[in-house]
Order: C-alpha cells, then structure tokens, then sequence
C-alpha cells in the first residue's frame, strides 16, 4: 500500500515522487482507519438540532446531533454529525420513546443514543442509531422543569399572582385558546347552561407545539393592553397527550403568567400531571369545564350571599319600621296632649296681652295726639317767622339786581361806543387802501401798454444765447400791435 505521506529522501539517492492517490482510494483508507479504530457502539450524548420524520409508516428517519464543547484553549466548540435510524428500527424505537418520555422525538431535545460509526466514500461520515436510551431524556426534561420552577420562585413569580384579588363576580373573561379546541366549546357550553351573564372575548392562540409559548404570549400582550375590559384570564385547552403538556412548562410563558396584572386561571385539560404554567397562575384547574363550573359556582356563592344580605336586611328594615310606628303613635298621642295644653296657654297669655295692647294704643293715640297739636301751633309760629325772613331778603335781591343792572348797561353802552369808533377807523384805513392799489394797478398797465416784445413766428421767446443768425424773421409786439422785422448782418467795421 502506497504511503499516505512523502517520506524523507535517504543520503545519496535521488529523490522520487509519490506515485499520485485517487479520491476513491483516499475514502476507501479513510473508512477502514474508523472501521478499525471505532469498532465498537457507543453511547453518545447530544442535542437534536434538524429531524425528518418518515414521510410513509416504513421510512428511515435522519436528524441531525450537536453538542458544545470546550478545547484546551477555552474556546467553544460545536461538535456535529448526522444520523440515521433506519426504517425497521425507528418502527421500535420510536413509539418506545414516546411511551417511556410522553412525547415524540423533535428538535431541542437531548438524547442517549447507542450508535456505531460509518463512512461511505460518497456520502461521508455519519452515525447508525442502534439505541436510544429514554430515562436520560426523561431526566433532562425534568431538570428543566425544576430549574425553571427555581427561577419563577427565586424572581418570585410563583406568589405573585395568587397575591391578586379576583374579582367577587368575574363575568368579564379573556379567554385564550384554540378556536377549535373541544376544550373551548365546552368552556361556552356550560357557562351557556348557567343563569349568569358572561362576556367573553376569545384571543386566539396555538395550544401545542413549539409555537405556542409564543403564540399564548401574544395573545396576554394583546390583553394587557385591554386590561381595563377584563375581571380575569382564563387559559384552557383540550385534552391531548403527554407530549402536548410540555409547552406549558416553558419558563417564558409561566414567567409572563406570573407577572400578569390580572389573575389567571388555567384549565389546560390534563387530569395527573401539573405543569409549570399551573404553578404560577392564580388558580389551577383540571379541565375547560372545571373552570367554567369554578366560576358559575363563585356567582352562585356571592348570588346566595346577597340573597342573605337581602333577606336579612329585610327584616331588619320591618322590624325598625314597626318600633318606628309604634313609637311615632306614642308621640303623637303625646303631642295631642301637648298641644293642647299649649294651646290654652297661649291662649290665655295672648287675652291678656290683647288687653294690655289695647291700653297701651289709647294711651299712646292720646300722646300723639297731644304732640300733633304741639308741632301744629310750633309749625305756624315758624311759618309767619320764615315768611317774614323771605320778604327781607326779597326787598334785598330787589334793590341789588336793580343796581347791578344800572352797571351793566353803562358798561355795554361804553362797549358799543368803542365798537363803533373801531369800525370807523377801519372803514377809513380799508378805503387808503383801496386807493393805494387802484393807483398801483393803473401804473401796471401804463407800463405793460409801453413794453415792447420780440417773439418768432411760432410764439415763442427769442433768446440771446445763441444769438439770432442774419435774416432771421422775427415779430414784435407792443399795446396790441405786431409788426414783423428780419435780422440785419453786422456793419464791416462792427465785425
């Protein structure tokens, strides 16, 4: 067999190039090394991260393993591999698995699996599962339920919501569930048997899968938002396996449960086992039909109750009705008596004051009368007193509205005077005037009647600058005459 390596070139001979490897043969020593150093099966550990399930009853079944790992550097590493169960051993394997663990195979879930090494030349390197052991499944799942009842207890979310107070007639629901769950038309159905008024609203959610701690978180956002509409979240679900159980172990979803602000109850259908989701809500009960029966019986404890308070405060009200009857006889017999007795007490107190008041008024009209006659004669003496007084002072205004009136026409007869001397020296001064413009305007029209004026043809001025050339026409006006003239050229000694 042909070494796989160039060896070293020995003292004294020429070195010789390898004889070149086909692939084929390169695989082919590949696969016999592994056959030869994994001989054996072996139990390996690790997460499925990719599965196709057979698309007929006898298929192969192929997924994919990962596992984390440290090297020696501290750098993570992700070791991978694929494998295979073929048809008439995952016929086996399987339904053993899903009834030793309460669910199917599927991605996120970590598994023992007995498996032995193989490599195909075209194909690569891949794992035979001959075995897989259920109880390491079984106790990983386990593990996670603990460690996320840990973390809901240490955040304490597992108290929270039983530290809310649900409301004594919670008729307002948000239900979350699946439009077609059994579980849901049952729900409907027994609160629709009862007496009572329900509102419910239905947020739709998937109830199993991997989708559905997503899906169910969705749809309590979409209910805190609306918070203020609702008395209580009622989370159910229909019956259904194991394996559906396990999306309500999710940490997430009894995380956002337990930190809700309204009170949660949760029927998710499931008779033995309790899930995380459980632990965490308000209350925890089996089935859609227990929830509805829970809330019908909480009306119809709170209806009786009331209907009690009724009753009784009934008979309170009549028996304080009758004492009050009773006792309102006694005092209106009282008051008769009463009144009465006042009655003629005041009617004797009222004689005698009548008595009095009338004595008292002769007395008093004989006073008035004594005083009018009193304030009678006093008003005449002061009459003739004050009459007297407004001749004097009449005969006084008399004589001083005379003399001032004697003033006042000296005084206007010295204005007028002044005024009409006023007017004649103004008279005389416009008149000088007058005369002094007439003479001005006659002189003005002496001198423009002697003024002469040189013009051209057409009207207009003549200027000196320029001076009007040789033979030039121009016309002059004086008094009213014209009279055309022409420009004459200077004299020789004038040049």
């Amino acid at each position: 067999m042909a070494p796989l390596y160039n060896r070293r070139v020995e003292g004294g001979l020429p070195p010789q190039a390898p004889a070149p490897l086909g692939l084929a043969e390169l695989m082919r020593r590949v696969r016999d090394s592994l056959t030869l150093s994994f001989p054996d099966a072996y139990w390996v550990a690790g997460e499925i991260s990719d599965l196709t399930l057979p698309r007929f009853g006898s298929g192969h079944c192929y997924l994919t393993l990962t596992d984390q790992a440290q090297t020696t550097r501290g750098a993570q590493l992700k070791a991978q591999a694929r494998a295979t169960i073929w048809g008439a051993r995952f016929e086996q394997l399987g339904p053993q698995f899903e009834r030793q663990t309460g669910q199917t195979l599927r991605p996120g879930l970590r598994v023992l699996v007995r498996v032995s090494v193989k490599f195909h030349e075209q194909y690569g390197l891949s794992l035979d599962v001959l075995a897989i052991d259920p109880s390491y499944t079984v106790g990983d799942l386990a593990r996670q339920r603990i460690e996320a009842i840990a973390k809901l207890e240490a955040q304490g979310l597992l108290e929270r919501q039983k530290q809310l107070a649900l409301a004594l007639a919670p008729q307002r629901l948000a239900v979350i569930s699946s439009p077609t769950a059994a579980g849901w038309q049952d729900f409907l159905q027994q609160l629709g048997e009862t007496v009572y008024d329900f509102s419910v609203t239905l947020f739709p959610a998937t109830m199993q899968g991997q989708e559905s701690p997503a899906s169910i978180r969705a749809a309590l956002d979409m209910i805190r938002r609306r918070r203020g509409q609702f008395d209580a979240v009622v989370l159910i679900r229909g019956g259904g396996s194991k394996t559906d159980l396990l999306a309500f172990d999710d940490y997430g979803l009894a995380a956002a449960i337990g930190s809700f602000p309204l009170p949660v109850l949760t029927g998710i259908g499931h008779e033995r086992d309790e899930a995380v989701v459980d632990l965490a809500a308000h209350l925890a009960l089996k089935t859609p039909t227990a929830v509805a029966v829970f809330l019908t019986e909480r009306l119809a404890r709170l209806d009786a109750v009331l209907e009690g308070y009724g009753s009784r405060i009934r008979e309170l009200a009549q028996a304080q009705r009758q004492g009050h009857a009773d006792r309102l006889l006694t005092l209106a017999h009282e008051l008769r008596h009463a009144a009465k007795g006042r009655y003629r007490q005041q009617q004797t107190l009222l004689e005698g004051m009548q008595r009095q008041t009338t004595q008292a008024a002769q007395q008093g009209v004989q006073r008035q009368a004594a005083q009018l006659a009193q304030r009678q004669r006093a008003l005449r003496r002061a009459a003739h007193k004050v009459a007297r007084q407004q001749q004097q002072q009449l005969r006084q205004l008399g004589r001083a509205l005379a003399q001032r009136f004697r003033h006042v026409h000296r005084r206007r007869r010295e204005l007028l005077l002044r005024s009409r001397y006023r007017l004649q020296l103004r008279q005389q001064r416009v008149l000088l005037l007058h005369g002094q413009q007439l003479a001005l305007a006659e002189q003005r029209q002496y001198f423009a009647a002697a003024s002469l004026h040189v013009r051209q043809p057409n009207g207009s001025a003549v200027t000196l600058h320029p001076t009007p050339l040789p033979g030039t026409e121009l016309w002059l006006h004086q008094a009213g005459t014209v009279l055309p003239v022409q420009v004459l050229p200077p004299a020789r000694g004038e040049a």
